[in-house]
């Protein structure tokens, strides 16, 4: 940043607290946008409950008397928390952690919420070789034999780009003090300076993200924060390079403020492309992020945009080009608070 740049830019002093806003009413569910395979998630989870009513009487009971909250968030019953994986964004019944049988798919590499569309496009993707390969296999050479070839070799890629695409690894989270880290993987495309931006209440840096079918797709929190609000926007799905995109293209931006002193609040846009076209935030108003966590993911080609204050002494770490990953590639890194000014 110039020195010019640097003069403009608000001094670090401190934000107000800001109270959780009430949930955008349009967020029943974790995936806005719905979907195919939600629906058949849907329409398992509803056969798998009459299996566990029928057969499993004991462990429904079980599971009833570990469950907290007096509220049922979900529009069927809830057993156990798979049912509540839809509609963890909603306020009301929830287990403790050590009481859930089901944390250890946290631990999985993969996305958990994608683990059903995992499962859907392995299945179409790998189980056209698995009937081909033994029919081809020692078949004089012709135009379908080559054919057939193709398909499988075809099908083993896409396959195999699926498997790549949802995939969740574990990442090394810097600690330092006055960081902001990358909230997405994929290529920094756009680092622009706002005069005034009024959800952020002054001059602002927006960075945008392209995340291309080759990166990770889980979305991670810049900064250590709390939830203040959420908004949804339906929309188009335009290539999420064109600028356009971040205005027209369905998006979800959640607000979040600094847990720690000067409380900077930031926005992060989950914006949807030609490709992707289902969000994912499980996050409420009045949430307590760590730096990195987790909070959501867009599924399958994206931009996720990152808009915080400008100050003077902000150091701008990430450069136009990079390729950042998310909860690891620092971003910004702003003055410590012993020598920022308004904090002697």
């Amino acid at each position: 940043m110039s020195d010019t740049e640097s003069e403009t830019a608000t001094s670090s002093v401190s934000w107000p607290l800001l109270n959780p806003e009430p949930m955008d009413p349009q967020l029943t569910t974790i995936q806005p946008g719905g979907g195919v395979v939600i629906k058949l998630e849907m329409l398992w989870g509803k056969f798998r409950r009459t299996w566990l009513k029928i057969f499993r009487k004991g462990y429904v009971r079980r599971m009833q008397e570990l469950r907290k909250g007096s509220v049922n968030p979900c529009p069927h019953d809830v057993l156990d928390p798979r049912d509540l994986k839809f509609y963890q964004n909603q306020e009301g019944y929830y287990w403790e952690k050590e009481d859930d049988p089901f944390t250890g798919r946290d631990r999985i590499p993969f996305a958990r919420v994608g683990l059903a569309e995992l499962l859907v496009f392995s299945l179409m993707f790998f189980l056209p070789p698995l009937i081909l390969i033994p029919i081809l296999i020692g078949k004089a050479l012709s135009f379908w034999v080559i054919f057939g070839w193709l398909v499988v070799v075809a099908s083993l890629v896409k396959g195999g780009l699926i498997v790549w695409f949802f995939r969740d690894p574990e990442r090394p989270v810097p600690t330092e003090p006055g960081l902001v880290v990358s909230p997405a993987d994929g290529k920094l495309v756009l680092i622009e300076e706002i005069e005034h931006d009024e959800q952020i209440g002054g001059p602002a840096i927006l960075f945008g993200i392209f995340l291309s079918i080759f990166n990770v797709h889980m979305n991670r929190s810049p900064i250590e924060a709390r939830v203040i609000g959420l908004t949804y926007k339906p929309g188009k799905y335009l290539n999420a390079l064109r600028p356009e995109s971040a205005k027209e293209n369905e998006q979800l931006a959640v607000k979040i403020q600094e847990l720690s002193v000067p409380h900077r609040p930031m926005i992060v846009r989950q914006i949807t492309g030609a490709i992707a076209r289902r969000i994912v935030c499980w996050l409420k108003p009045g949430d307590l992020l760590n730096r990195g966590e987790r909070f959501g993911m867009i599924k399958l080609g994206s931009r996720t945009e990152l808009v915080l204050p400008r100050e003077a002494g902000m150091e701008i770490v990430a450069q136009l080009g990079q390729n950042i990953k998310a909860g690891k590639s620092i971003m910004v890194r702003y003055k410590s608070e012993e020598s920022a000014p308004g904090n002697d």
